[in-house]
């Protein structure tokens, strides 16, 4: 049985009724991802919503466990709103998610990685949420059978008027729940409501439920293990900052060590779990950096943060910025991402500070 740090408190006891054994046939309780939702929301709509990410999420780790089989390896012959070529597995697990989202009847918009537009929930079916999602993050990775993941981010509608693109395009300050799904040896969904920490869900296959099997999951002490993970193909078009933090972490007689996926999901995990910082920065190449704010950057940032972390976006328009403070001004804006660690974070900025490149 597994548990996390609570910000220096004692975890709430119900928080903490973690499965020991619940692979046991004599298991006689379930604490389940379902279970959890309706415990905290106090919110049956919301719980509704949670309920069908929860089975998309579910639809999505059961494609992937099959696509060789089921022949969805491969391109699909289409590139999605950011130009991406989309893999079948792209586009199927987008069908997955919209449709389990426009039918739970508790969302009013809906905006994906895979569409160029928002999707607005035809109001017989609508609720009070708009939900910003990537359906399958580090695509890229799906053929040689890498971790891929589902980020996802809610949100509550500004107001009872008319859906509009106003309802999403917010700072990441108003998340309600965030979080991501990772589809590899095991299919594990880490989730957030705003302060009530970070808690992972693994699925039981054999019971089709997610169990609780860590509350409270916080950053390990002193920022943990040492390790970066970034694109160092790009080093070239870096900023003067970047490069300078990248070459000390390989200085001294323990430098740090290098882990890079290429899947947001399986790097941000692995930061939490044991420390270190992930970079995507901005460069003269991508000046605006490259990962999404919306279904990436916000989602991802708030669990950080959630987790006792630190987000950020380092040098971007000028200055120095918090991730979950930027007031995107489309559905598909980029932003650079540097979260992890706050040692690790710190220093970041600290070496824009001493080359004199904030001012």
């Amino acid at each position: 049985m597994a548990s996390g740090g609570y910000a220096g408190q004692a975890a709430p006891a119900a928080d903490l009724v973690v499965t020991a054994a619940s692979d046991s046939v004599s298991v006689s309780q379930f604490p389940t991802l379902t279970r959890y939702i309706i415990g905290k929301t106090g919110d049956s709509e919301l719980a509704v919503l949670l309920m069908a990410l929860q089975l998309a999420c579910k639809a999505t780790s059961r494609a992937c466990a099959k696509a060789g089989i089921a022949n969805l390896f491969g391109l699909a012959g289409e590139v999605n709103s950011t130009g991406d070529d989309q893999k079948k597995l792209d586009v199927l697990s987008n069908d997955i998610f919209i449709d389990a989202l426009q039918n739970c009847g508790a969302c009013a918009v809906l905006v994906s990685e895979e569409n160029e537009d928002p999707i607005f929930v035809n109001p017989d079916k609508a609720g009070r949420f708009v939900v910003a999602f990537d359906p399958l993050d580090g695509s890229s990775n799906i053929d040689c059978n890498v971790s891929t993941g589902t980020i996802f981010a809610v949100y509550e509608k500004l107001d009872k008027k008319p859906s509009s693109v106003d309802d999403i395009l917010r700072t990441g300050n108003d998340i309600m729940v965030a979080g991501y799904c990772m589809y590899g040896a095991a299919t594990e969904l880490v989730i957030t409501f705003k302060g009530h920490g970070v808690h992972r869900f693994t699925l039981d296959p054999s019971l089709g439920e997610f169990i609780h099997t860590q509350a409270h999951v916080t950053l390990p002490e002193g920022g943990g293990k040492k390790i970066y993970s970034c694109n160092e193909g790009n080093s070239g078009n870096w900023d003067s900052a970047i490069k300078a933090v990248v070459e000390k972490y390989k200085e001294g007689p323990k430098p740090y060590a290098a882990r890079y996926v290429g899947s947001m999901v399986s790097d941000v995990h692995r930061t939490i779990l044991y420390g270190g910082i992930y970079l995507y920065p901005a460069d003269g190449k991508s000046p605006n950096g490259k990962l999404r704010v919306l279904y990436e950057g916000f989602p991802m940032a708030f669990i950080m943060e959630q987790a006792g972390g630190a987000a950020s976006c380092g040098m971007f328009k000028g200055k120095i910025q918090r991730l979950l403070d930027i007031v995107p001004k489309s559905i598909h804006e980029k932003c650079p991402v540097i979260i992890g660690c706050k040692r690790d974070v710190d220093a970041v900025l600290k070496e824009y500070e001493t080359q004199g490149l904030t001012k």
